[in-house]
């Protein structure tokens, strides 16, 4: 499912009226009707009370729709208009008129005292406010009536957007509706599904409000929900080589867990031998964490990371294999970055580098750009503010432009590891991954995840591919987990032993486990 932005969005409206020739006004009618018939399958009217706050704009149109099928079917309902009706136009003043003539209570105006007894009467609240088309903090008494909302723990059914949250980043403009529910319209906004918009939003439900599929999968649109594919069947006369041979550059002198969570995360989901070139110091604690890898010990450096003099050797090795992950755990010494720098530069096999290895191409990302073998970067926002120059706080603020413009600089894949962890590929495309909790952050999961993308590509899928589908699968196994212990406490070592069943879970019920992303997202 495509996800849009406020402007792209906005785009597909003019092109449903011009293009296909549906009117404004059936475009409203059905928004507004799609959160009604919400309301009444889902929570029903009978003996229950609504109040509607709209504000002047569209959005407040969508909510005098919703108040006026609510009045036909006899629930008992109060719309709350903040500020000048005189001041609609087009839709929105249509429907302001068609609710005032439906004999339906409307209070134009009304002071705080008035808005607060509304939502207190009230057991459902519709927040018809601002929807998408915020373009300043919240302020006056729009703050104070959604500090009320907030307070009082009403249900409450958003319209589009939760009001006071930005349609395009999911940041909060001052103050913001919680909500249980949000019925958007089209398609989602980037704002419905990037946190924190996204956990204002409650259960997120789409309607199309008839647009045709020509607009709903417009190709321009470039950002959508991460819906990976099915993995390919596995061959019952394969070897371990049939599953992928991956080498995992990685560890130094008191950095086991990296390199151990990532080798042994590659067999966990799937993959066939998971080779660890470490330094031959710490290679015996790390064939007690995983008996199962195959070790080449490396010489190291007094510091006890990997050596330069490693080089050829490692280039040598990693032709032999199909996979190479660079970097968990390598350390940050002078030397190390070096020998990342000049591994990434020679390692003619799809490559991935995360962790350390990060930090060391950061100084040096023409390394990248010059790769003519696919590339995956997995950086949080403190590595992809090093990668751009860019502060963290840049990054958060436009996590989606910013994946965008380094995979399309460096011609790379790059995962922006977060909540709502997002993919982006060189030609401009980016997913959303809806999978996973806050338990996966704790230190190591990261180095999972590196694991689990390598057996997907082990398993078959292209580089593309094993990305999308091993961030999904990692963002799984940490739901698995959850589900068992909680969010509190979970570790990457909990994250690794769920993968086995969330590989198992996404091979056997694939439609089930990727349906409506968790539910998450449901349609209308």
């Amino acid at each position: 499912m495509k996800v849009t932005t406020v402007g792209e969005m906005r785009a597909m409206d003019r092109r449903a009226i011009e293009e296909f020739g549906i009117p404004e006004e059936i475009l409203m009618e059905n928004a507004g009707h799609a959160v009604f018939s919400w309301i009444l399958g889902e929570i029903g009217v009978r003996e229950k009370g609504f109040a509607v706050l709209c504000a002047l704009g569209n959005n407040g149109g969508d909510g005098m729709v919703v108040a006026r099928k609510l009045h036909s079917v006899g629930a008992r309902v109060k719309t709350l208009v903040l500020g000048d009706p005189s001041k609609y136009r087009g839709c929105a003043r249509l429907n302001y008129e068609m609710l005032r003539a439906s004999g339906a209570e409307i209070v134009v105006e009304p002071p705080m005292e008035a808005v607060r007894a509304a939502i207190v009467e009230s057991d459902v609240v519709v927040d018809a406010l601002f929807g998408t088309g915020i373009t300043r903090e919240v302020g006056g008494r729009f703050r104070e009536a959604i500090e009320e909302l907030n307070r009082t723990g009403k249900t409450v059914v958003a319209v589009d957007i939760p009001s006071g949250v930005d349609g395009d980043t999911g940041r909060i403009r001052g103050v913001a509706v919680r909500a249980d529910t949000t019925v958007t319209f089209g398609l989602p906004k980037r704002g419905n599904v990037l946190y924190p918009g996204a956990e204002l939003g409650g259960r997120l439900f789409v309607t199309h409000i008839s647009f045709p599929p020509a607009i709903t999968g417009d190709e321009a649109v470039r950002v959508a929900l991460n819906h990976p594919p099915r993995l390919p069947a596995r061959r019952v006369d394969g070897h371990k080589g049939t599953f992928g041979d991956v080498l995992f550059i990685a560890g130094a002198a008191s950095y086991f867990g990296a390199p151990s969570l990532a080798a042994l995360a590659m067999l966990k989901a799937g993959g066939g031998y998971s080779r660890l070139a470490a330094p031959r110091s710490i290679v015996p604690t790390l064939a007690g964490l995983g008996s199962e890898i195959v070790f080449a010990p490396q010489e190291e450096t007094a510091a006890g990371s990997l050596a330069l003099g490693n080089a050829d050797r490692l280039l040598e090795l990693g032709g032999q294999v199909d996979f190479v992950v660079l970097g968990p755990g390598v350390s940050l010494a002078e030397e190390t970055r070096e020998l990342v720098r000049r591994l990434a530069a020679g390692i003619e096999k799809p490559l991935l580098i995360d962790g350390d290895g990060l930090t060391a191409v950061a100084e040096g990302v023409d390394v990248v750009r010059r790769r003519s073998w696919p590339t995956v970067l997995t950086p949080h926002p403190g590595e992809m503010a090093r990668l751009t120059g860019q502060t963290i706080a840049e990054v958060r603020t436009d996590p989606i432009g910013v994946v965008q413009r380094v995979a399309e600089d460096l011609g790379a894949t790059v995962v922006l590891k977060g909540a709502r962890s997002l993919v982006a590929l060189a030609d401009g495309r980016v997913w959303i991954n809806p999978t996973g909790n806050s338990g996966l952050a704790s230190a190591g999961s990261g180095d999972v995840l590196t694991g689990t993308i390598a057996a997907m590509y082990g398993l078959g899928l292209g580089v593309d591919e094993a990305v999308r589908t091993g961030v999904f699968l990692h963002g799984f196994a940490g739901d698995l987990a959850a589900g068992k212990r909680g969010e509190d406490g979970i570790t990457a070592r909990d994250v690794l032993e769920h993968l086995p069943a969330a590989t198992k879970a996404y091979r056997e019920c694939w439609e089930k486990v990727t349906a409506d992303f968790y539910g998450t997202v449901g349609m209308l």
